[in-house]
């Protein structure tokens, strides 16, 4: 992606200019309608970047949003979530005879200040998920946080007080773990096509061993290149199939190798490492004794 053609948004004030809105009540947070952003201010710079988080749910857009080499048009109700400093793009697409519809939520960090959840947030996985991997929503899922924005929307417009934050933290936090439950809800019903996604990794990590070629150990961001998925979005898929995530996919399949070619070659221990990828046998024998409760060459000598 062209650097020179990112925008940053710096504020939610910036924000509601850009897309031809009112001023927001708070500077640190605005929620309102999308329908409500004029047609011709729906795309303005191709590439974004965004200081503060964008949560939203959106239904007939008519536009396409990309993020790296990928895209995903959005035609039925989809829910997304974009963190501070991502990058993503935004280009028309035919127009659509469905009318818009939806909500956007965006919070600046300095609102969490000094809340538990400045911290917690970042535990959320799918703010680092690629736009491709939006969370689809049943209705009544949608209904479910229709009502939380509700009352987001209830104390945004009242007379902010010393509650006003708390309360609104309190809803954004169910809001998150409302869409953590839907995430993992959408990993199961889609799973004859993520079973196929295990199956691709299984044989990536395979055929990387197998390649002499190949120096180091296979990384999470090579795997995920590979499937064109991002990194957290592969993890949190296959941690919800198998209870692993793809390093750990990596370590099984490593250690796979390692105990065959400790039980079928006369290689020596470091050599053996050096061939998985390892600079250091040391790091390889750790590795290994903390996958088997066995040092390499204890399981070899069971061969013997």
């Amino acid at each position: 992606m062209n650097q020179q053609t990112i925008h940053r948004v710096k504020s939610i004030a910036e924000f509601h200019k850009m897309k031809g809105l009112p001023s927001p009540q708070h500077p640190l947070i605005s929620i309102f309608d999308y329908s409500k952003i004029e047609c011709s201010k729906e795309v303005n710079h191709k590439n974004f970047v965004f200081d503060f988080y964008h949560i939203s749910c959106k239904r007939s857009i008519g536009t396409k949003y990309k993020y790296g080499q990928g895209n995903y048009d959005f035609d039925d109700g989809v829910m997304f979530f974009i963190a501070p400093n991502q990058v993503f793009g935004i280009e028309p697409i035919a127009e659509i005879a469905t009318p818009k519809s939806g909500w956007i939520l965006m919070v600046h960090p300095d609102f969490l200040w000094n809340t538990p959840l400045a911290n917690t947030i970042k535990k959320y996985d799918f703010f680092d998920y690629s736009v491709n991997e939006a969370l689809f929503l049943s209705e009544r899922e949608e209904t479910i946080l229709k009502g939380i924005v509700k009352n987001i929307e209830q104390e945004y417009n009242a007379n902010l007080d010393q509650f006003s934050q708390s309360i609104i933290i309190s809803q954004i936090e169910t809001m998150l773990t409302y869409s953590d439950r839907f995430y993992q809800r959408q990993f199961l019903t889609r799973k004859a096509s993520n079973h196929k996604t295990l199956d691709h990794v299984e044989k990536l990590i395979e055929d990387y061993f197998n390649d002499e070629n190949n120096l180091g150990l296979p990384s999470v961001q090579y795997i995920a290149d590979a499937l064109h998925i991002s990194p957290t979005y592969l993890s949190s898929l296959l941690k919800s199939l198998t209870g692993q995530t793809t390093q750990q996919h990596i370590h099984e399949k490593l250690i796979e190798k390692a105990k065959e070619k400790l039980s079928t070659t006369t290689l020596t221990i470091s050599e053996i490492a050096y061939e998985l990828g390892f600079e250091h046998s040391q790091s390889f024998n750790k590795l290994f004794k903390a996958k088997t409760k066995l040092t390499p060459m204890m399981f070899r000598d069971q061969f013997n």
